[in-house]
């Protein structure tokens, strides 16, 4: 029997909530892979992400609050709020990314950004599979959803080390420090969802 299988049907609000955070950064993830992918009409894009990053903080700002009025939750109040804020920095993150590309006139991502993007999508996906399921996920599949994110995290880490190598080739120096920012800014995203997984990874243990 999964540990979630005794909450009391008006704690269930915060999975429900939760997950609806989990949908609305997977949907950030794929808009910022999309416009990285698709460049036309970009500023409709970032007007897009801005959204959903508000729409993010509007649902922690719900937790929060119901967090403050319940006296018993499905899980320690400390690790609701944790995840949900962790996750949240995932969001600010992805909007804050492509409102530099944005800023900073960008208009050819090269192949380095398209990867990340790639490389995000596929992350976020595997941790909004891993909210989904928390109510009944077991140990030693929560295991292999960070197994899986800690080697894309990897990726990115090795991705970033080789462009910011090569980066340093270019003779412009503004466009080295302007794509460096945006690199490492990328690579600090995966870093945000892998320490996420690790969140989920930590309450499925305890409450196994």
């Amino acid at each position: 029997m999964g540990f979630k299988e005794w909450i009391i049907p008006q704690d269930k609000v915060f999975f429900t909530l939760l997950e609806k955070q989990a949908d609305l950064i997977l949907d950030a993830a794929k808009l910022f892979k999309k416009m990285i992918y698709d460049f036309d009409g970009f500023n409709v894009k970032v007007k897009r992400m801005h959204a959903i990053e508000h729409e993010g903080d509007d649902i922690v700002h719900e937790t929060i609050h119901k967090l403050h009025k319940t006296f018993i939750a499905p899980i320690d109040h400390e690790d609701i709020s944790k995840l949900a804020s962790l996750y949240d920095d995932v969001l600010d993150y992805i909007d804050a990314v492509a409102n530099k590309i944005y800023l900073f006139k960008i208009k050819n991502p090269d192949g380095t950004i398209k990867q990340f993007s790639d490389i995000i999508v596929r992350m976020v996906e595997e941790v909004n599979e891993a909210f989904k399921n928390i109510r009944k996920m077991k140990e030693e599949e929560i295991n292999k959803k960070f197994e899986e994110v800690h080697r894309l995290e990897n990726e990115a880490d090795d991705l970033c080390d080789e462009a910011i190598a090569k980066l340093f080739e270019e003779r412009d120096p503004i466009k080295i420090l302007i794509m460096k920012d945006v690199y490492e800014f990328l690579e600090s995203i995966t870093d945000k969802i892998e320490d996420v997984c690790l969140v989920i990874q930590d309450i499925v243990m305890k409450n196994a």
